[in-house]
C-alpha cells in the first residue's frame, strides 16, 4: 500500500521551487516552504502570487481555489518547522556541496520513514543521498519550468533507493497530475541527457559559423517540427545553466561532444546569458523579455542589384520516387512548367499518377479546385530521355540516395541540359561536391534538399559547395521563397543542419536504452513531455527506418570521425536482424 503523503516541504522558493509549492498547494496538499531569509520568503511569495494571479485571470482558478492554494502554503526561514513532514523537496541553487549539506541537516530533522527528494536537473542524487543516514530514501525529482505547467517529472532512484520509496513517489507524482518517468542516477537524467548534447553540437555549428543563428534555429523549427530552435531555448534557459549542466555531464561521461563549446563560456564571462539579461545569441528588447530585436548579426534583406538572379521558367526532376514526385507537385503548383523524367514511360506515367493522386487529396477536402488541379497536372510533362530536360533552368535530382547512380545522373545532364542551367541535388547526406565533380560546370551546381513530405514541409537546406556560384545560391534562396519554402543555407559537409543536429541525438536515445538505463517509453515520454518534441526518439526512429539511420549515423561518423558519432551497436543488430521500423512491422517497438 502506497504511503501517505499529506504534508510536503520545500527548500528554496526560487522560479522553480515557488513553481513546486504552487503545483502542492493546488493538488490539495500543505506546504511548509522554506527560504534561508525574509527576504528570500517574500520573493518567493511574489513568484506564486504572480503565477496564480495569471491562472485566475485564465479562468484556470477561481476565486475559492485561488484562495485555498495561497492558504495551504506556510513561510518559514526555520528548517525544523519540517520536523513533521512526509516528504521533503530541495530546490536550492545548483551546487553539490550545499544540496549535501542541506540534506545532512534535514536528515536530522525529518522523521525516520520521510522521504527526501532533490529537484536537480543533473547533479548525482547519489552523491546527495550519501550524506543522510537514510540513503535508501532518497531519490531525485525533477520537475521542469515551469512547473505549474509542464507535465514531465523525472524520478531518479540510485543503486540503494528502496523500491517502494520509487513506486510511492511514482504514485505521488501522478497525483499532481503529472507524468513520471523513472530512470537511474546519471549526470542530466533522460531530458537533460539527451537535450544538452544536441544543444551543444548547434552552439559548435554556430560557433565555426557554419550556419547562422536564423537558420540553425529556422531548420530545427520547420525541418523537425520542434517548438524553439536550439539557440533560442539555450537563450530561454540561460547559458549560465547550460554550461554548469554540460560541464556535469562531461565531468562524468568525458564524452567530448558534452564539453562545453569554448563561446559559451566567452558569452558568460561577457555577461550574455540570454533573456534574463536582455542578450543571449540573440537581443532582447529588455531582460526577461522574449521579443527578439534587430542587432549587428540580424540578417540585412538583400539589396536589389546585389547579385543577379538566373531566369527560371522550366524544372527538370529527375526521379520517379515520393520525394521527386513531390518536388513535382511543389513547382506545378506555383505555375512552373516541369519535366517528370523516369527511367522508363511506364515509371513516368505511374510518378504522374502519384502526383494526380495527391492532388486528388487535396481536391475531396475542399483545399483545391478541381479546374485548378487539372490546370496543374498540365503544367506536368513526363519524358524518358535526359535530352527532353535541355531547355530547363533548373533541375532538381532526386533518385536513390547511392553516390555513383547521382554521379551518372549528373554526368548525363551535364552533356544535355543548355549552359547556365541550375543543376540541384536533394540528397540528405552525400557530398554535393561529388555531384559537381561529375560535370564540367560544378559552379551550376547546389545542393537543395527538401523534407519529406516536400509538399508539406516548409524548409529547404540550400547546400553551397567551395564551387558554388554566387548567383546560383541567390537564385536557389529565391524559387524557393517563391514556391513557399523556407530556406536555410549551409555548407557542404555530411548531414548538413538538421540531419547533423538530429541523428546524433537519436542514437544517443539508443545507447542510453542499450545500457538499460529507461526504457523505451520513459525515453520517448522525457522528450515529448519534457522538451515539446512532435515525436519521442523512438517512435521517430521507427518512421524513419532504422536502417536509413544507420546510415546517416555513419556517413557523420565516417565524415567528423567523432567518437561520440559512432552508431549504438544496438541500432546495429536491430537493422541485421531485419527490424528495420514501421514498413517491416518491428523495429524498437512491434506493429500490427
Amino acid at each position: 500500500m502506497a504511503r501517505e503523503f499529506s504534508t510536503i516541504g520545500v527548500v528554496g522558493l526560487g522560479t522553480m521551487g515557488a513553481g513546486i509549492a504552487e503545483v502542492l498547494a493546488r493538488t490539495g496538499l500543505t506546504v511548509v516552504a522554506v527560504e534561508v531569509d525574509e527576504a528570500g520568503i517574500e520573493r518567493g511569495k511574489g513568484h506564486i502570487t504572480h503565477s496564480t494571479a495569471r491562472a485566475l485571470a485564465k479562468g484556470k482558478l477561481d476565486e475559492a481555489a485561488h484562495a485555498e492554494v495561497h492558504s495551504r502554503i506556510s513561510y518559514t526561514t526555520e528548517l525544523a518547522d519540517l520536523a513533521d513532514a512526509d516528504l521533503v523537496i530541495e530546490a536550492i541553487p545548483e551546487s553539490l556541496a550545499d544540496k549535501a549539506a542541506l540534506f545532512a541537516e534535514l536528515d536530522k530533522i525529518v522523521k525516520p520513514e520521510a522521504i527526501l527528494a532533490s529537484n536537480t536537473s543533473s547533479l548525482s542524487i547519489t552523491e546527495i543521498g550519501v550524506h543522510t543516514g537514510r540513503p535508501g530514501k532518497v531519490v531525485g525529482l525533477h520537475f521542469f519550468n515551469p512547473a505549474p505547467v509542464l507535465k514531465l517529472t523525472e524520478i531518479v532512484r540510485t543503486v540503494v533507493t528502496e523500491p517502494d520509496v520509487v513506486a510511492d513517489v511514482v504514485e505521488f507524482a501522478k497525483r499532481l497530475g503529472k507524468e513520471p518517468v523513472v530512470m537511474g542516477d546519471r549526470a542530466g537524467f533522460i531530458a537533460n541527457a539527451l537535450l544538452f548534447g544536441y544543444l551543444n553540437h548547434a552552439v559548435s555549428m554556430y560557433e565555426q559559423k557554419y550556419a547562422t543563428r536564423e537558420d540553425l534555429d529556422a531548420a530545427m523549427r520547420f525541418g523537425c517540427g520542434y517548438p524553439m530552435g536550439p539557440l533560442a531555448l539555450l537563450d530561454l534557459i540561460g547559458l549560465d545553466t547550460a554550461y554548469e549542466i554540460l560541464e556535469t555531464m562531461y565531468a562524468q561521461s568525458r564524452n567530448r561532444l558534452h564539453a562545453p563549446s569554448p563561446i559559451l563560456k566567452q558569452m558568460i564571462t561577457a555577461g550574455l546569458l540570454g533573456r534574463k539579461t536582455g542578450r543571449g545569441f540573440y537581443t532582447y528588447d529588455a531582460p526577461d523579455s522574449p521579443t527578439v530585436v534587430a542587432d549587428a548579426q540580424t540578417p540585412a534583406a538583400a539589396a536589389d542589384g546585389d547579385v543577379a538572379l538566373r531566369e527560371v521558367r522550366r524544372v527538370g526532376v529527375v526521379g520517379t520516387g515520393t520525394m521527386a514526385t513531390g518536388i513535382v507537385e511543389v513547382f506545378a503548383r506555383k505555375g512552373f512548367d516541369v519535366i517528370l523524367r523516369a527511367r522508363t514511360a511506364d515509371k513516368a506515367q505511374a510518378a504522374l499518377g502519384k502526383v494526380r493522386k495527391s492532388l486528388d487529396r487535396q481536391v475531396a477536402k475542399g483545399r483545391l479546385a478541381e479546374d485548378a488541379r487539372d490546370e496543374i497536372l498540365a503544367r506536368v510533362t513526363p519524358a524518358v530521355e535526359f535530352e527532353e530536360l535541355a531547355d530547363c533552368d533548373l533541375v532538381i535530382e532526386a533518385v536513390a540516395e547511392d553516390l555513383a547512380v547521382k554521379q551518372a545522373v549528373f554526368g548525363a545532364l551535364d552533356e544535355v541540359v543548355k549552359p547556365g542551367a541550375i543543376l540541384a541535388t536533394t540528397t540528405s547526406s552525400l557530398p554535393v561536391i561529388e555531384c559537381a565533380a561529375a560535370t564540367s560546370r560544378p559552379a551550376d551546381v547546389v545542393g537543395l534538399h527538401f523534407f519529406n513530405p516536400a509538399p508539406i514541409m516548409k524548409l529547404v537546406e540550400i547546400v553551397e559547395t567551395i564551387s558554388t556560384s554566387a548567383d546560383v545560391v541567390a537564385t536557389a534562396h529565391a524559387l524557393c521563397q517563391q514556391v513557399g519554402k523556407h530556406p536555410v543555407h549551409c555548407g557542404d559537409r555530411a548531414g548538413f543542419i538538421v540531419n547533423a543536429l538530429l541523428f546524433p541525438y537519436l542514437n544517443d536515445a539508443v545507447k542510453m536504452l542499450e545500457a538499460h538505463y529507461a526504457d523505451a517509453d520513459d525515453i520517448d515520454t522525457a522528450m515529448k513531455v519534457g522538451c515539446g518534441l512532435p515525436m519521442g526518439p523512438f517512435e521517430l526512429l521507427d518512421v524513419v527506418g532504422l536502417d536509413v539511420s544507420l546510415a546517416i549515423q555513419r556517413t557523420l561518423y565516417n565524415e567528423f570521425r567523432e567518437a561520440g558519432f559512432a552508431p549504438a551497436p544496438l541500432l546495429e543488430h536491430l537493422v541485421t536482424a531485419g527490424r528495420l521500423g514501421r514498413k517491416t512491422g518491428k523495429g524498437f517497438r512491434d506493429y500490427s
